[in-house]
């Protein structure tokens, strides 16, 4: 039987689509240690200094011990620190739009799960956020720090697929990074390289 459906569940991504953050007070802090903005992102974001963090291997203060460690050549460690302390718990909101889509895609029927290189503490943010708990509407949490794995591993979409109960082929995958779209797409997901909400609506459009 055919749904006329080009897809049955919606595999979304977190930051970048949903959540985003204010730097502002990182970036204030910066400039008062002489840094450019942006600089304890850029390290903190490396891989050396993320994957172990997106993969549950170390926790938040060894992440931030870690930062530290990496501008220490710039400013004093107890300064680096303090950077690491600020990113890591920097305010964070969500896209209403955006969730609003995923809400009437949700009502419409179909599974919505998040599938992220996430923190240790991500159900802590999803539950700030009103993504999950009494007003959710996500079916699953995919997180790369419970599977070990990050994007754009294979594993981490199959597990998705899996858990939506419907075949990769069946699944629309949306992505803010292109090279965690296009490993989507080598399963045979149909992949959105998600740039602004407009996006979103379009691929949504027939199902809405």
């Amino acid at each position: 039987m055919t749904t006329g459906r080009a897809f049955d569940a919606v595999l979304s991504d977190l930051d970048g689509v949903i959540r985003f953050y204010d730097m502002a007070e990182l970036e204030e802090r910066e400039r008062a240690a002489g840094l450019a903005p942006g600089s304890t992102a850029e390290l903190a974001f490396r891989p050396e200094t993320d994957l172990p963090l997106m993969r549950g291997e170390i926790t938040k203060e060894r992440w931030i011990a870690a930062i530290a460690d990496g501008l220490a050549d710039r400013v004093p460690w107890a300064r680096g620190h303090e950077l690491g302390t600020t990113l890591a718990e920097a305010k964070f909101r969500a896209d209403e739009t955006v969730v609003g889509l995923l809400r009437q895609v949700r009502a419409a029927g179909l599974p919505v799960l998040l599938v992220t290189n996430a923190t240790p503490w991500l159900a802590d943010d999803l539950a700030l956020l009103g993504l999950t708990g009494p007003d959710g509407f996500l079916d699953d949490v995919i997180s790369s720090a419970d599977l070990g794995v990050v994007k754009p591993d294979r594993r981490i979409y199959e597990t998705a697929a899996r858990r939506a109960g419907v075949a990769p082929a069946r699944c629309l995958f949306v992505d803010d990074r292109e090279e965690n779209v296009d490993a989507a797409a080598a399963l045979g997901m149909t992949g959105l390289h998600y740039r602004e909400p407009a996006d979103l609506r379009a691929v949504l459009g027939p199902l809405l």
